[in-house]
């Protein structure tokens, strides 16, 4: 009778999984390079959003700002290894049979996973604010990208069966596209009627373009056709965050700063009496 095969996580603790991530140079630094730049960043937003004024510039700064904190803490959990794991890949899997750390599987980053799902929600509030579009789209948005990144787990810590994984995958990229839809289509539309059409169209492209990437890296990656190495793999998904997080961030507190009239609110914006809320726009 053949073995059976053990699909759970593998039994390697965290100053392991600690000094096999240092002895490769290329995946410490990896995870290394964005907790320095989350931090320059976090510093960067704090500094320039010291004089806001206005309540609405205000919450762009501080959303903007937590896709820093969110992504600092992130990245500090897979460099001391509490969000990362070993798993052994299922039958059929390219990196079925291999091993890593003295174990018999692979690395699995599933911390990136967290980092996702709570720094995108505030991105696509942040573009969706500065598009000017209701509630309703913003939150569509924030439901479906957190549905996204679970779903992606899901397909990265599935075991039991490769069909599984992939069809994980599959039903993470519907998810990806309806968020896509509402960038491409729906904000657009928004931000011109609301005159942010400039600086919207740019951070959509970023956002959209780096966006795109990060599905491709899970394929080509050791989640999927294992055609990447761990380390190349995580500076890929590393490069990516830099561009649709620290990169956007950049121009969104440059553009905030000045606090333009296209996304200025005043002061009863964000007010919870009601003699205010009662002059405020209804939808944002």
């Amino acid at each position: 009778m053949a073995q059976a095969v053990q699909y759970v996580p593998l039994e390697i603790t965290d100053a392991e999984l600690v000094e096999a991530v240092f002895a490769d140079p290329v995946l410490a630094s990896s995870f290394v390079a964005n907790i320095a730049l989350a931090g320059a960043t976090i510093l960067f937003i704090a500094y320039l959003g010291r004089n806001l004024t206005d309540p609405r510039a205000k919450m762009i700064a501080v959303a903007t700002m937590m896709i820093s904190v969110v992504s600092i803490s992130s990245y500090t959990g897979l460099t001391s290894g509490l969000t990362l794991s070993v798993i052994e890949m299922p039958a059929g899997h390219a990196a079925a049979g291999s091993t890593y750390a003295g174990e018999d599987g692979v690395l699995t980053m599933w911390g990136r996973y967290l980092t996702w799902t709570f720094s995108t929600p505030f991105i696509l509030l942040v573009l969706g604010l500065i598009a000017g579009s209701n509630w309703t789209k913003i939150m569509t948005t924030c439901a479906f990208t957190i549905a996204m990144c679970v779903t992606g787990l899901a397909a990265a810590l599935t075991t039991s069966s490769l069909a599984l994984r992939w069809w994980w995958f599959v039903l993470s990229s519907v998810f990806f596209l309806v968020i896509v839809y509402v960038l491409l289509v729906e904000w657009p539309k928004d931000a011109a009627a609301a005159g942010t059409s400039d600086i919207f169209d740019t951070l959509k492209l970023l956002t959209v373009v780096g966006w795109f990437g990060y599905p491709v890296l899970w394929f080509l990656g050791v989640e999927g056709i294992a055609v990447l190495q761990v380390g190349l793999t995580s500076w890929g998904y590393s490069v990516l965050d830099i561009i649709t997080k620290y990169i956007v961030t950049v121009l969104i507190m440059l553009y905030v700063v000045k606090e333009p009239a296209e996304i200025t609110a005043g002061s009863a914006y964000g007010s919870t009496k009601p003699a205010a809320a009662a002059g405020a726009p209804a939808d944002d």
